[in-house]
């Protein structure tokens, strides 16, 4: 603090402190660690998730809701999470925060079969969270399907690796709802996968969780790519390469026949717009 405001001082000797132990600075935490209560986030977790005799099994519901908040909080690196320790954030959660050290880990003791475990606890989350009201019901349901890739730095993180992008990181694929933006499923794969790769197995477990959490009409599938074939109780899938492909596979041909033999005759093989129309509103 600076009481002479006629003194000169050098930035450089200016310290911010933040030291008042009643103070917040990420309070709309509260709202966020209210809805983990509602949902039973921590029990889901204890109930769901087994790690055995492996070092960190203790308390896993308060370790992941820890996760939870800090990512909440704009945490994006395990020390990150320190930020629920500081002034009195931690009164707001409703648990203990555990520290980076220990969510480390937690985290390391982790193999495959443990993050489906986790990916249980999300489909569960999302049936009692629509149960409570924000489900689609009978309404047509759109999910936006698409992968990206989540850089990392570190090269010894398992299965980081370099894609199409020429970034080292991770290529998961990722399931939001249309128009809310909420997360339905998501799969972690190496960051040299094909973007295809898992897609249509993806997409049958993305369909049979939302069937689970109860939507129960016409569900669409936005942004598949990579593999042939229909999920289970999907009515429409948006393949957009896919048409584009046979589109400028048409034109190519009817170029080749106006070039080679002068002649015109795509347009008698191709269907009239009555008929087009017809297929579409079916």
């Amino acid at each position: 603090m600076v009481k002479d405001s006629e003194a000169c001082v050098r930035l450089d000797s200016v310290g911010v402190e933040f030291d008042d132990e009643r103070l917040v600075a990420n309070a709309g935490l509260v709202l966020i660690a209210t809805l983990s209560r509602r949902l039973g986030i921590g029990r889901l977790v204890e109930e769901a998730v087994r790690l055995g005799k492996r070092t960190g099994a203790a308390q896993l519901g308060r370790k992941v809701l820890t996760l939870i908040h800090a990512i909440a909080a704009g945490a994006d690196s395990i020390d990150d999470t320190e930020v629920l320790r500081s002034g009195a954030t931690e009164a707001l959660l409703g648990h203990k925060a555990m520290a980076p050290s220990t969510l480390g880990t937690f985290l390391r003791a982790f193999t495959f079969g443990h993050v489906r475990q986790l990916d249980k606890v999300l489909g569960e989350a999302i049936g009692r969270v629509w149960a409570m009201g924000a489900g689609p019901g009978a309404k047509r349901l759109t999910i936006d399907i698409d992968s990206f890739v989540g850089e990392v730095y570190g090269r010894l993180k398992q299965g980081a690796s370099f894609g199409y992008t020429g970034v080292r990181g991770y290529h998961p694929l990722l399931a939001t709802r249309a128009g809310t933006g909420e997360v339905l499923h998501v799969r972690t794969r190496k960051g040299a996968a094909n973007s295809g790769r898992g897609a249509l197995r993806f997409c049958e477990e993305l369909v049979a969780r939302v069937r689970r959490a109860g939507a129960t009409g016409e569900i669409g599938l936005l942004k598949v790519v990579g593999e042939s074939g229909v999920a289970a109780g999907v009515r429409r899938i948006s393949l957009a390469t896919s048409l584009y492909r046979a589109a400028m596979s048409s034109l190519i041909a009817a170029a080749t026949e106006v070039k080679g033999q002068g002649t015109f005759g795509y347009l008698e093989r191709t269907a009239a717009s009555p008929d087009i129309a017809s297929y579409l509103k079916s």
